[in-house]
Protein backbone atom coordinates (compact mmCIF):
# COMPACT_ATOMS: atom_id res chain seq x y z
CA UNK A 1 0.00 0.00 0.00
CA UNK A 2 1.57 3.17 -0.89
CA UNK A 3 -0.46 6.16 -1.42
CA UNK A 4 -0.44 10.03 -1.35
CA UNK A 5 -2.88 12.23 0.59
CA UNK A 6 -3.32 15.73 -0.64
CA UNK A 7 -5.90 17.08 2.31
CA UNK A 8 -6.50 20.60 0.62
CA UNK A 9 -10.41 19.57 0.96
CA UNK A 10 -11.70 20.65 -3.00
CA UNK A 11 -13.62 19.28 -4.82
CA UNK A 12 -11.99 16.99 -7.31
CA UNK A 13 -13.12 18.23 -11.01
CA UNK A 14 -13.79 15.04 -12.14
CA UNK A 15 -16.71 12.98 -11.72
CA UNK A 16 -16.01 10.39 -9.07
CA UNK A 17 -18.40 7.55 -11.34
CA UNK A 18 -15.06 7.92 -13.55
CA UNK A 19 -12.85 6.74 -11.28
CA UNK A 20 -14.88 3.13 -11.87
CA UNK A 21 -15.25 3.52 -15.21
CA UNK A 22 -12.09 4.34 -16.44
CA UNK A 23 -10.63 1.02 -14.23
CA UNK A 24 -13.44 -0.63 -16.09
CA UNK A 25 -12.60 0.42 -19.13
CA UNK A 26 -8.78 -0.86 -18.45
CA UNK A 27 -9.96 -4.18 -17.14
CA UNK A 28 -12.51 -5.03 -19.94
CA UNK A 29 -9.77 -4.46 -22.63
CA UNK A 30 -7.46 -6.56 -21.19
CA UNK A 31 -10.16 -9.17 -20.33
CA UNK A 32 -13.05 -9.73 -22.37
CA UNK A 33 -14.87 -11.64 -19.61
CA UNK A 34 -14.65 -8.36 -17.17
CA UNK A 35 -18.34 -7.35 -17.90
CA UNK A 36 -21.01 -4.77 -16.34
CA UNK A 37 -24.44 -5.47 -15.67
CA UNK A 38 -26.44 -2.05 -15.03
CA UNK A 39 -30.43 -1.15 -14.34
CA UNK A 40 -31.11 1.37 -16.47
CA UNK A 41 -28.81 3.91 -15.09
CA UNK A 42 -26.07 4.53 -17.49
CA UNK A 43 -26.20 7.78 -17.65
CA UNK A 44 -26.45 7.98 -14.71
CA UNK A 45 -22.75 6.54 -13.71
CA UNK A 46 -21.27 7.28 -17.47
CA UNK A 47 -21.39 3.18 -18.18
CA UNK A 48 -23.01 4.37 -21.46
CA UNK A 49 -19.11 4.56 -22.67
CA UNK A 50 -18.92 0.74 -21.89
CA UNK A 51 -22.04 -0.11 -23.84
CA UNK A 52 -20.23 1.62 -26.85
CA UNK A 53 -16.59 0.02 -26.61
CA UNK A 54 -17.36 -2.97 -25.09
CA UNK A 55 -21.18 -3.77 -26.17
CA UNK A 56 -20.34 -7.46 -25.47
CA UNK A 57 -19.10 -7.13 -22.13
CA UNK A 58 -22.19 -4.65 -20.81
CA UNK A 59 -25.43 -5.16 -20.00
CA UNK A 60 -28.64 -3.30 -18.83
CA UNK A 61 -31.27 -5.21 -17.45
CA UNK A 62 -33.62 -2.47 -17.03
CA UNK A 63 -35.58 -1.34 -13.80
CA UNK A 64 -35.31 -4.58 -12.62
CA UNK A 65 -32.53 -5.33 -9.74
CA UNK A 66 -33.53 -8.66 -8.95
CA UNK A 67 -33.33 -10.11 -12.51
CA UNK A 68 -30.15 -8.16 -12.50
CA UNK A 69 -28.37 -9.71 -9.69
CA UNK A 70 -29.43 -13.15 -11.07
CA UNK A 71 -28.17 -12.19 -14.54
CA UNK A 72 -24.58 -11.34 -12.86
CA UNK A 73 -24.64 -14.64 -10.96
CA UNK A 74 -25.04 -16.43 -14.17
CA UNK A 75 -22.30 -14.67 -16.44
CA UNK A 76 -20.49 -15.09 -12.85
CA UNK A 77 -21.22 -19.07 -13.11
CA UNK A 78 -19.85 -18.96 -16.49
CA UNK A 79 -16.12 -17.51 -15.49
CA UNK A 80 -17.20 -13.75 -15.85
CA UNK A 81 -15.50 -11.40 -13.76
CA UNK A 82 -18.90 -9.10 -13.11
CA UNK A 83 -19.62 -6.10 -11.62
CA UNK A 84 -23.71 -5.34 -11.30
CA UNK A 85 -25.00 -1.93 -10.45
CA UNK A 86 -27.72 0.45 -9.07
CA UNK A 87 -28.47 2.54 -6.72
CA UNK A 88 -27.58 1.84 -3.16
CA UNK A 89 -31.33 1.96 -1.94
CA UNK A 90 -31.56 -0.92 -4.69
CA UNK A 91 -28.94 -2.72 -5.02
CA UNK A 92 -28.82 -3.65 -1.27
CA UNK A 93 -32.52 -3.39 -0.26
CA UNK A 94 -34.40 -4.38 -3.46
CA UNK A 95 -32.05 -6.88 -4.78
CA UNK A 96 -30.75 -8.77 -1.34
CA UNK A 97 -32.22 -12.11 -1.37
CA UNK A 98 -30.68 -12.61 -4.91
CA UNK A 99 -27.56 -11.28 -3.58
CA UNK A 100 -27.31 -13.51 -0.47
CA UNK A 101 -28.85 -16.60 -1.80
CA UNK A 102 -27.99 -16.58 -6.06
CA UNK A 103 -24.68 -14.82 -6.00
CA UNK A 104 -22.59 -14.83 -2.05
CA UNK A 105 -23.90 -18.54 -1.00
CA UNK A 106 -23.69 -20.28 -4.59
CA UNK A 107 -19.64 -18.78 -3.86
CA UNK A 108 -19.78 -17.01 -6.96
CA UNK A 109 -17.79 -13.40 -6.18
CA UNK A 110 -20.10 -10.71 -8.18
CA UNK A 111 -19.33 -7.34 -7.68
CA UNK A 112 -22.25 -5.17 -6.38
CA UNK A 113 -21.99 -1.23 -6.22
CA UNK A 114 -24.48 1.19 -4.63
CA UNK A 115 -24.26 4.33 -6.00
CA UNK A 116 -25.55 7.81 -3.83
CA UNK A 117 -25.21 6.28 -0.41
CA UNK A 118 -26.24 7.65 2.21
CA UNK A 119 -27.35 11.71 2.18
CA UNK A 120 -25.06 11.75 -0.83
CA UNK A 121 -28.77 10.70 -2.56
CA UNK A 122 -29.52 14.02 -1.80
CA UNK A 123 -32.46 15.45 -4.20
CA UNK A 124 -33.46 11.72 -4.56
CA UNK A 125 -35.02 12.11 -0.77
CA UNK A 126 -35.74 9.57 1.38
CA UNK A 127 -36.81 6.63 -0.97
CA UNK A 128 -33.35 6.55 -2.23
CA UNK A 129 -30.99 7.02 0.49
CA UNK A 130 -29.24 4.18 1.90
CA UNK A 131 -28.36 4.36 5.60
CA UNK A 132 -28.10 0.57 5.95
CA UNK A 133 -27.20 -0.72 2.70
CA UNK A 134 -23.40 -1.49 4.59
CA UNK A 135 -25.06 -3.08 6.88
CA UNK A 136 -26.86 -5.45 5.12
CA UNK A 137 -23.66 -6.54 3.14
CA UNK A 138 -21.67 -7.04 6.41
CA UNK A 139 -24.37 -9.62 7.24
CA UNK A 140 -23.75 -12.06 4.26
CA UNK A 141 -20.99 -14.48 5.30
CA UNK A 142 -17.34 -14.01 3.76
CA UNK A 143 -18.53 -10.92 2.06
CA UNK A 144 -16.09 -8.11 1.21
CA UNK A 145 -17.84 -4.44 2.32
CA UNK A 146 -16.28 -1.03 1.33
CA UNK A 147 -16.52 2.74 1.02
CA UNK A 148 -14.32 4.34 -1.00
CA UNK A 149 -12.77 7.45 -0.20
CA UNK A 150 -12.46 9.44 -4.09
CA UNK A 151 -12.14 8.85 -7.42
CA UNK A 152 -8.46 7.74 -6.60
CA UNK A 153 -9.21 5.05 -4.52
CA UNK A 154 -12.47 3.59 -6.55
CA UNK A 155 -10.22 3.77 -9.00
CA UNK A 156 -7.67 1.31 -7.48
CA UNK A 157 -10.48 -0.83 -5.80
CA UNK A 158 -12.19 -1.27 -9.21
CA UNK A 159 -9.24 -3.41 -9.61
CA UNK A 160 -8.50 -5.27 -6.67
CA UNK A 161 -11.73 -6.60 -6.36
CA UNK A 162 -11.68 -7.74 -9.78
CA UNK A 163 -9.00 -9.92 -8.95
CA UNK A 164 -9.96 -10.44 -5.80
CA UNK A 165 -12.35 -13.65 -6.65
CA UNK A 166 -14.50 -12.11 -3.29
CA UNK A 167 -18.01 -11.43 -3.57
CA UNK A 168 -18.36 -8.22 -2.89
CA UNK A 169 -20.53 -4.29 -2.30
CA UNK A 170 -18.51 -1.14 -2.79
CA UNK A 171 -20.53 1.81 -2.49
CA UNK A 172 -20.01 4.89 -5.22
CA UNK A 173 -20.83 8.32 -5.02
CA UNK A 174 -21.41 9.41 -8.12
CA UNK A 175 -19.79 12.82 -8.67
CA UNK A 176 -18.73 15.95 -6.50
CA UNK A 177 -16.63 14.34 -3.85
CA UNK A 178 -13.67 15.99 -2.44
CA UNK A 179 -10.01 14.98 -3.42
CA UNK A 180 -8.16 13.11 -0.66
CA UNK A 181 -5.89 11.08 -2.57
CA UNK A 182 -3.10 11.54 -5.75
CA UNK A 183 -4.32 9.60 -8.64
CA UNK A 184 -1.95 6.31 -8.49
CA UNK A 185 -2.55 5.50 -4.98
CA UNK A 186 -2.30 2.26 -4.04
CA UNK A 187 -4.66 0.52 -0.93
CA UNK A 188 -5.38 -2.29 0.27
CA UNK A 189 -8.66 -4.42 0.76
CA UNK A 190 -8.86 -4.74 4.68
CA UNK A 191 -5.85 -2.91 5.62
CA UNK A 192 -6.62 0.94 7.17
CA UNK A 193 -4.70 4.03 5.77
CA UNK A 194 -3.64 6.37 8.84
CA UNK A 195 -3.74 9.53 7.29
CA UNK A 196 -2.72 11.74 10.58
CA UNK A 197 -0.86 9.96 13.89
CA UNK A 198 -1.86 11.47 17.07
CA UNK A 199 -1.55 10.36 20.72
CA UNK A 200 -5.00 11.94 22.71
CA UNK A 201 -7.74 10.15 20.60
CA UNK A 202 -8.77 8.03 16.96
CA UNK A 203 -10.70 9.86 14.50
CA UNK A 204 -11.75 6.03 12.10
CA UNK A 205 -14.07 7.28 9.13
CA UNK A 206 -15.14 6.01 5.34
CA UNK A 207 -16.25 7.58 2.83
CA UNK A 208 -17.02 11.49 2.62
CA UNK A 209 -16.47 11.35 6.22
CA UNK A 210 -12.57 11.20 5.98
CA UNK A 211 -12.45 14.81 4.40
CA UNK A 212 -14.27 15.53 7.66
CA UNK A 213 -12.24 13.39 9.79
CA UNK A 214 -9.10 15.70 8.45
CA UNK A 215 -11.01 18.76 8.96
CA UNK A 216 -11.46 18.15 12.54
CA UNK A 217 -7.83 16.87 12.90
CA UNK A 218 -7.41 20.89 11.91
CA UNK A 219 -9.37 22.02 14.22
CA UNK A 220 -8.48 20.07 17.48
CA UNK A 221 -4.56 20.55 16.70
CA UNK A 222 -5.30 24.55 16.98
CA UNK A 223 -6.69 23.61 20.48
CA UNK A 224 -3.83 21.60 21.52
CA UNK A 225 -5.10 18.15 20.98
CA UNK A 226 -3.61 15.21 19.32
CA UNK A 227 -5.79 13.12 16.55
CA UNK A 228 -4.95 10.39 14.80
CA UNK A 229 -6.75 9.75 12.16
CA UNK A 230 -7.15 6.71 9.51
CA UNK A 231 -9.55 6.10 6.93
CA UNK A 232 -10.97 2.55 7.24
CA UNK A 233 -12.30 1.72 4.04
CA UNK A 234 -12.93 -1.61 4.18
CA UNK A 235 -15.73 -2.23 6.40
CA UNK A 236 -14.91 -6.20 6.32
CA UNK A 237 -12.95 -7.90 6.26
CA UNK A 238 -12.09 -4.84 9.16
CA UNK A 239 -8.75 -3.70 10.22
CA UNK A 240 -8.52 -5.36 14.12
CA UNK A 241 -5.24 -4.99 14.27
CA UNK A 242 -4.87 -1.33 13.55
CA UNK A 243 -7.82 -0.90 15.84
CA UNK A 244 -6.99 -2.18 18.69
CA UNK A 245 -3.21 -0.27 18.23
CA UNK A 246 -5.00 2.82 17.65
CA UNK A 247 -6.90 2.27 20.85
CA UNK A 248 -3.93 1.38 23.37
CA UNK A 249 -1.59 4.26 21.70
CA UNK A 250 -4.76 7.13 22.18
CA UNK A 251 -6.91 5.66 24.52
CA UNK A 252 -9.82 7.27 23.46
CA UNK A 253 -11.33 6.90 19.74
CA UNK A 254 -14.00 8.50 17.96
CA UNK A 255 -16.16 6.56 14.21
CA UNK A 256 -17.38 8.64 11.61
CA UNK A 257 -19.79 7.68 9.01
CA UNK A 258 -22.14 8.21 6.21
CA UNK A 259 -24.79 5.16 7.46
CA UNK A 260 -26.92 4.34 10.37
CA UNK A 261 -24.29 4.36 13.57
CA UNK A 262 -26.20 1.20 15.17
CA UNK A 263 -25.15 -1.67 12.80
CA UNK A 264 -22.49 0.44 10.86
CA UNK A 265 -18.89 1.01 11.30
CA UNK A 266 -19.05 2.18 14.49
CA UNK A 267 -20.55 -0.78 15.52
CA UNK A 268 -17.98 -2.72 14.02
CA UNK A 269 -14.95 -1.20 15.89
CA UNK A 270 -16.80 -1.45 18.74
CA UNK A 271 -17.11 -5.02 18.54
CA UNK A 272 -12.92 -4.56 18.29
CA UNK A 273 -12.60 -2.64 20.96
CA UNK A 274 -15.28 -4.28 23.28
CA UNK A 275 -13.33 -7.88 22.77
CA UNK A 276 -9.71 -6.64 22.73
CA UNK A 277 -8.94 -2.87 24.49
CA UNK A 278 -12.08 -1.36 25.83
CA UNK A 279 -11.45 2.68 26.08
CA UNK A 280 -14.55 5.05 25.63
CA UNK A 281 -16.14 5.51 22.22
CA UNK A 282 -18.05 7.74 20.67
CA UNK A 283 -20.17 7.58 17.02
CA UNK A 284 -20.45 10.22 14.52
CA UNK A 285 -23.34 8.86 12.32
CA UNK A 286 -26.79 8.36 11.49
CA UNK A 287 -28.96 7.94 14.75
CA UNK A 288 -31.63 5.75 14.14
CA UNK A 289 -33.78 7.57 11.24
CA UNK A 290 -34.94 7.68 7.69
CA UNK A 291 -33.40 9.79 5.07
CA UNK A 292 -35.09 12.93 3.46
CA UNK A 293 -34.99 15.45 0.37
CA UNK A 294 -32.48 18.15 0.72
CA UNK A 295 -28.95 19.33 -0.54
CA UNK A 296 -26.29 17.57 0.98
CA UNK A 297 -24.41 19.90 2.71
CA UNK A 298 -28.08 20.32 4.73
CA UNK A 299 -28.10 16.84 5.61
CA UNK A 300 -25.10 16.64 6.72
CA UNK A 301 -26.01 18.95 9.49
CA UNK A 302 -29.17 17.54 9.63
CA UNK A 303 -27.88 14.29 10.32
CA UNK A 304 -25.00 15.09 12.63
CA UNK A 305 -21.77 14.24 9.86
CA UNK A 306 -19.62 17.41 9.98
CA UNK A 307 -16.43 17.98 11.29
CA UNK A 308 -17.90 20.21 13.66
CA UNK A 309 -20.02 16.87 15.41
CA UNK A 310 -16.78 14.95 14.62
CA UNK A 311 -14.81 17.95 16.97
CA UNK A 312 -17.44 17.44 19.61
CA UNK A 313 -17.08 13.78 19.90
CA UNK A 314 -13.41 13.54 19.50
CA UNK A 315 -13.64 16.10 23.23
CA UNK A 316 -16.20 13.66 24.51
CA UNK A 317 -14.17 10.44 24.22
CA UNK A 318 -10.97 12.24 25.78
CA UNK A 319 -13.04 13.48 28.47
CA UNK A 320 -14.22 9.45 29.31
CA UNK A 321 -10.87 8.77 30.21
Amino acid sequence: MSFTLIGKHEKDSRANRDGYVTAMQELMAADPKVCHVDCDLYNCINTAKLEKEFPKQTFNAGIAEADAMGIAAGLTATGRTVFMHSFGCFSSRRAYDQAFMSCAYAKLPVHVLGSDPGVCAAYNGGTHMPFEDMALYMAIPEAVVIDPTDYAMINCLTKKLAASGKFSFMRMVRKGIVKVYEDGSDFEIGKGVTLKEGKDVTIIASGIMVDEALKAEETLAAEGISAKVIDMFTWKPIDEELIVASAKETGAIVTAENHQVKCGLGSAVAQVVAKNTPVPMEMVGVEDRFGQVGAQNFLQEEYGLTAAHIVEAAKKAISRK
